[in-house]
């Protein structure tokens, strides 16, 4: 959600909004986003803690620069600048720059710079993770870089941030780096679940009324990503990990998965007024697009069960896993057991081992041949190997228009698969026998949706109509009881050195 910062030019100091301070408003600046007040020279209010809130979304800004965010919080600038992050869009860095400090109030490199300092400002809240750890688990270069940042957004070294903490930020664990994930509320956390559990990867995730767990791939190396609820504003992740080096990008992939940073607000405000979504809104407040972990998943799941149908389509994803997936021991306790095939594996493999018929089989191949060539998860652009223009990709409406270069794939699956990877626009086509709670437009509701009314926001939409065809009443809104962690072996038999050291530090739960 955008919001408005609140600079008092007397003090120095910039706010969010609630914040418990009252300053003179001729005192007062108002700013897009804290990197804006922080370029601005401001550093954040020790009492309501800017960092603290969810990341920028972009707001109502035009989609490129949406598109811009959310690259860059997933890292397009890490050691990339802003004339490369420029390309990946179709446009030049100088325009590029132009759109952000006319919308955000600041530059692509500030945003950048501010995300990174706030996530490790949560951390050095949250973790008893040494600072060295820190530095490199938020994409900072070094100890020097991360405390010449600190010193020009808080004033302060990380030193004497840590020795200020409040006894109440820091996190306990017994296994694994818990972090709270905030958002804007309200959030729909049982509709998210009963999504997840619908779809559920065998051996890959797993879900329970407390919540969701998953293996994922971190260079290479296993590690498990848990989730449950824990506050009005904000998921609980405990992340038992190989190494924290590229954390903050791992947390950024991990809160797609929940649709945290989707523009809830803002949908909120376009479709209220509709006579139809608008009382959908009403009676089930809080409700986003389901999100994803990896585009690879997510086309699989999608491409499966569109030829297969969604029952079937469990099954044969479980087949896919169990022949072509990494397995890793010591977690079947929980019901996790494999990694997902990697996207070597799938253009390589014979899938018909697995029982995927050969229209889908062959989609995918082509797909994972794509990403080999260079495809960038969540963005409008595959790899030559994919379409011989990528340059016309990069400066089209989005990824939807990517997949369909790929032979043989669906206007409907690519509008789902675009969906789930966060694309708000997106468009899926409902279809007949899809599963709990599966986003899509009727054939009857297709006019209103091409003609403009619910752009740009029609994948709520679309999540929206697609409960109202599952639940004619609104279920349970409160969360369900949080499960404990899980202690989650290294392949040398102990608990990731990450966990292990944070159990050393005096993690309790």
């Amino acid at each position: 959600m955008m919001t408005s910062f609140t600079a008092v030019t007397t003090t120095g100091i910039y706010c969010r909004p609630g914040c418990a301070a009252r300053p003179r408003q001729d005192h007062t600046r108002l700013f897009p986003t804290a990197a804006a007040a922080e370029a601005a020279g401001y550093r954040a209010c020790l009492r309501c803690r800017p960092y603290r809130g969810a990341p920028p979304s972009g707001g109502l800004s035009p989609e490129l620069v949406c598109r811009a965010v959310r690259l860059i919080l997933g890292g397009a600038l890490d050691g990339q600048t802003e004339q490369d992050l420029g390309r990946r869009l179709g446009v030049s860095g100088r325009h590029l720059r132009r759109l952000f400090t006319e919308h955000l109030g600041c530059t692509p490199t500030q945003l950048a710079r501010s995300a990174r300092a706030h996530f490790a400002r949560r951390l050095l809240d949250e973790t008893d993770l040494p600072v060295s750890d820190l530095a490199f688990a938020c994409g900072y270069g070094s100890v020097r870089q991360l405390s010449r940042d600190f010193r020009a957004i808080f004033r302060a070294t990380p030193t004497e941030l840590r020795s200020r903490r409040r006894a109440a930020d820091r996190n306990a664990a017994d296994g694994g780096l818990e972090l709270r994930l905030p958002y804007q509320p309200p959030l729909c956390w049982p509709a998210q679940l009963d999504f997840l559990a619908s779809r559920a990867i065998p051996g890959v995730e797993r879900v329970t009324p407390g919540g969701y767990c998953r293996t994922v791939r971190i260079g290479g190396d296993p590690g498990v990503l848990e989730f449950r609820h824990g506050g009005p504003d904000f998921l609980l992740l405990r992340a038992h990990l190989p190494h924290w080096a590229g954390l903050i990008h791992i947390v950024a992939r991990a809160r797609a998965i929940f649709g945290l940073d989707a523009d809830y607000e803002a949908a909120r405000r376009h479709l209220g007024g509709n006579p139809l979504i608008g009382p959908l809104l009403a009676r089930r407040p809080g409700l986003r697009p389901p999100g994803s972990w990896s585009l690879l998943e997510t086309a699989a799941q999608v491409i499966i069960s569109e030829a297969a149908g969604p029952e079937r389509a469990r099954d044969l994803i479980g087949s896919l896993v169990r022949c072509f997936g990494e397995e890793v021991a010591g977690l079947d306790m929980v019901g996790l057991t494999h990694l997902f095939p990697t996207a070597a594996a799938l253009a390589s493999g014979d899938l018909s081992r697995a029982g995927i018929p050969a229209g889908p089989a062959a989609l995918l191949a082509a797909l994972s041949q794509a990403m080999l060539g260079g495809a960038m998860l969540g963005e409008a652009m595959l790899s030559q190997a994919a379409a011989g223009q990528p340059e016309r990709l990069a400066a089209g409406p989005g990824l939807p228009s990517a997949l369909l270069s790929l032979p043989g794939m669906t206007e409907r699956s690519a509008q789902a698969i675009a969906l789930r990877l966060g694309e708000q626009d997106a468009c899926p086509a409902a279809r007949p026998g899809s599963g709990p709670g599966e986003p899509g437009i009727a054939a009857e509701h297709a006019d209103s949706a091409t003609a403009g009314a619910w752009r740009p926001y029609r994948a709520f939409a679309a999540s929206y109509l697609g409960w109202s065809a599952l639940h004619a009443e609104p279920g349970p809104a409160e969360p369900g009881p949080a499960e404990p962690g899980l202690a989650v072996p290294s392949r040398s038999g102990g608990t990731s050195a990450g966990a292990a050291s944070y159990h050393r530090a005096g993690g309790t739960r």
